[in-house]
C-alpha cells in the first residue's frame, strides 16, 4: 500500500479517465489519498471519478485538453490550497502517426507539447512545492517506444526518450529533498486506447500487461527511481539499448509491423 504520509493527502493524475490512469486512481483511493483527475473527455472522466468516490475519498475533476493554451494555469488554479503529494503524468500519447518529412508540422508540435511541454509544466509546478515541503513523488509514465526510433512515430519515440533522460536528471535533483521521481516504462498494455487503435494483442509470444498490474508496480516502486521498466519488459529495454543500432532498429521495425491491424 502506498504511504499516504509521503504521497498524500492529494494526488494529481493527468490522463486519469481510463486504462492505466484509472488504475492509478483506484489504487490511490484505496490508500486513502484524495484525487484530482485530469482528462480530455468529460464522460469517461466523470464515470471514473464516480467509481473512485465510492471508495471513500474526495475526487475533483478537470476536463481539460493539456494542449489548450493556459492549460497549466487552469491546473494550478484548480489545485491552489491543496497539498499535492503526488503527481502522476499519464497523459502522454502518440496523437499523430505519420512519416515525418511529409507530415503536418503543427500536428507534430502537438505530440511534443503533450509529451514534453505539458509534462514539464506540471512537474515544474508541483515539484517545486514538494521540494519546499520535503516530501512527495513524481511518477512519469514512459514507453518502450523511447528506446528505439520507429517509422511513423519517430517524434513520439524521441519524446519518450527525452522523458526518460529528464526523469533521471530530475531524480538526481530532488532526491536530497525527500522527493521521489520515477519514470514507469510501459510496453504493450491492454488499454482502451490501444484497443481503439486496433493493435493486435493476440500474437503468439507477445507480452501484454494489464493496467492494474503496471499501475501497482509503479506505485510499489515509486521510491526506487529513476526508471522502472514494467510488465516484465526489462530484457526488451536492455536489448533495445544495445549496438549495432541498425540491426536493432530494423529488427524492431519488422516486429512492430505485426502489431498493426491489417491494412484495408
Amino acid at each position: 500500500m502506498i504511504d499516504k504520509s509521503l504521497y498524500g493527502p492529494w494526488a494529481v493524475v493527468a490522463g486519469g479517465s481510463e486504462g492505466v490512469g484509472a488504475s492509478f486512481a483506484h489504487q490511490l483511493a484505496d490508500a486513502g489519498i484524495n484525487l484530482i483527475l485530469i482528462a480530455r473527455k468529460p464522460g469517461p472522466l466523470e464515470e471514473t471519478a464516480a467509481r473512485v468516490r465510492a471508495r471513500g475519498v474526495e475526487v475533483r475533476t478537470l476536463a481539460l485538453d493539456l494542449l489548450d493554451p493556459g492549460a497549466a494555469d487552469k491546473v494550478r488554479a484548480a489545485t491552489d490550497g491543496l497539498e499535492v503529494g503526488l503527481l502522476v503524468f499519464n497523459a502522454g500519447a502518440n496523437s499523430y502517426g505519420h512519416e515525418f518529412v511529409t507530415g503536418d508540422l503543427d500536428r507534430v508540435q502537438g505530440v511534443l507539447d503533450l509529451n514534453i511541454t505539458a509534462q514539464l509544466a506540471l512537474t515544474h509546478h508541483f515539484g517545486a512545492l514538494m521540494k519546499e515541503r520535503g516530501r512527495g513523488g513524481i511518477l512519469l509514465v514512459g514507453s518502450l517506444s523511447g528506446y528505439l526510433g520507429q517509422a511513423q512515430i519517430s517524434v513520439y519515440s524521441a519524446a519518450k526518450a527525452f522523458g526518460r533522460v529528464f526523469a533521471e536528471g530530475l531524480w538526481l535533483e530532488l532526491r536530497p529533498y525527500g522527493v521521489h521521481v520515477l519514470e514507469l516504462v510501459l510496453g504493450v498494455t491492454r488499454t482502451p486506447a490501444m484497443e481503439r487503435a486496433g493493435l493486435r494483442m493476440d500474437l503468439p509470444g507477445l507480452r501484454v500487461a494489464e493496467p492494474d498490474d503496471v499501475a501497482r508496480e509503479g506505485l510499489e516502486h515509486l521510491a526506487d527511481g529513476p526508471v522502472l521498466v514494467a510488465g516484465g519488459n526489462a530484457p526488451a529495454a536492455e536489448k533495445r539499448s544495445g549496438f549495432p543500432r541498425a540491426e536493432l532498429v530494423l529488427g524492431a521495425h519488422e516486429a512492430s509491423r505485426r502489431l498493426l491491424p491489417p491494412s484495408s
